[in-house]
């Protein structure tokens, strides 16, 4: 399982011009409301809002993962987005958010998630990747991108 096989282009935005955090899991969320593996959209939107009360997903380096292992998804769900503008997030490196990920998998699925959870941070985590995400003028550009990242990834 790569993360460009998650995404496609309907759970992409791209320069999204929000002002708070909230605001942007929203966003994310209605993204993927309509993906076949969410059962619950309420559920999920529960679940990621309880997760980012626990401690931000505002993980450094410009990057928020909203995440949550839940039973509003029969399996795994992303979206990606860029912000227009740097946004607080709480982050832990306190630096503002430009990258956000929204990642939710089946609550059994708990080493997939992790999984994921770590192969975007490995991603994400390269300078010269977030840059290019950042230049991305089109989410078939962002999918791209990520095949020819992960293409040296084994699966999970």
């Amino acid at each position: 399982m790569k993360i460009e096989g998650l995404l496609s282009e309907k759970y992409i935005a791209l320069n999204l011009e929000l002002a708070l955090k909230s605001q942007v899991i929203e966003k994310m969320l209605s993204l993927i409301a309509d993906h076949a593996g969410v059962n619950d959209i309420s559920k999920l939107r529960e679940d990621v809002l309880k997760r980012e009360q626990e401690m931000s997903t505002g993980i450094g380096k410009s990057i928020a993962l909203p995440h949550a292992k839940t039973d509003g998804v029969t399996e795994p769900v992303m979206a990606f987005a860029t912000l227009r503008n740097e946004m607080n997030f709480d982050s832990i490196d306190q630096e503002p958010v430009r990258l956000v990920f929204l990642l939710a998998t089946p609550e059994e699925m708990l080493a997939e998630h992790l999984k994921l959870l770590g192969r975007i941070t490995k991603l994400a985590g390269r300078e010269d990747f977030r840059q290019s995400l950042l230049l991305s003028t089109s989410p078939a550009a962002v999918l791209e991108l990520f095949r020819e990242w992960e293409k040296d990834f084994p699966q999970i």
